[in-house]
């Protein structure tokens, strides 16, 4: 079983790619490091100020991958400081 978590930011301050990359960077490197889940930037890549990232992890439970991802959007609303969440959607395949 597969879980994925889509996570569309908003960087109101950014004024450049090179400065939206500089805060996303960061960002995607700690959800990997702190849930060990797999991270990249999948959707408006050329906008400054927007970017949609998504989370993924495989497992045999369906409940526990549910409640990590749950617990990823929880650290990136409540911890990252760069932005605001303007939407997040958990999905098992």
């Amino acid at each position: 079983m597969l879980s994925t978590l889509t996570i569309h930011l908003h960087l109101p301050t950014c004024a450049s790619l090179k400065e939206k990359r500089g805060r996303i960077k960061p960002l995607i490197a700690r959800l990997h490091r702190e849930f060990n889940v797999s991270v990249a930037e999948m959707d408006l890549n050329d906008h400054w100020q927007e970017a949609v990232i998504v989370c993924a992890m495989a497992g045999n439970d369906a409940a526990q991958l549910g409640r990590s991802m749950q617990s990823v959007a929880k650290w990136v609303e409540t911890n990252w400081e760069d932005g605001q969440v303007i939407d997040e959607k958990i999905e098992m395949i």
